[in-house]
């Protein structure tokens, strides 16, 4: 099973590649309102050297509720990859409490994603989206 995943907390993006049991990984510090450059992430894990995107089986990301708008980024992105190509994708809940690294993440969602019932319809992309959990009180700004 080809399965790529990304994580992104805002200031840290890592994506993972497990290839039936080996697992490559490229993880980068960046500022926070650096947007990633897929392409340069693509190309760190072996894009077009060992793997197509259409050669994936599973897409999957977290839900990191350090940064939603990161979240939201990854997200879109990957629904966009997994919607074009046909493609399940996996949303993987933040424990705050165990901080997974991006190896891990791609791990649970195999085994998520394994042990489902439904999974090609559970995993529809279009049905695959981010959460805050925080309730966010907005004010009106010059009041």
């Amino acid at each position: 099973m080809k399965i790529l995943a990304i994580k992104s907390s805002g200031d840290r993006t890592g994506i993972s590649l497990m290839l039936n049991d080996e697992i490559n990984s490229f993880t980068m510090d960046h500022d926070r309102k650096d947007r990633p450059n897929w392409d340069m992430f693509l190309d760190n894990i072996g894009h077009k050297k060992i793997f197509n995107l259409s050669e994936i089986d599973l897409f999957a990301f977290e839900n990191n509720q350090n940064s939603f708008t990161a979240t939201r980024i990854t997200a879109s992105f990957l629904k966009g990859v997994a919607t074009a190509l046909k493609k399940p994708l996996i949303l993987i809940e933040d424990n705050s409490e165990n901080n997974l690294d991006v190896e891990e993440l791609v791990i649970i969602a195999k085994e998520k994603f394994l042990s489902a019932e439904d999974a090609d319809k559970r995993f529809d992309p279009k049905n695959v989206n981010p959460t805050y959990e925080e309730d966010i009180k907005f004010r009106k700004l010059n009041e």
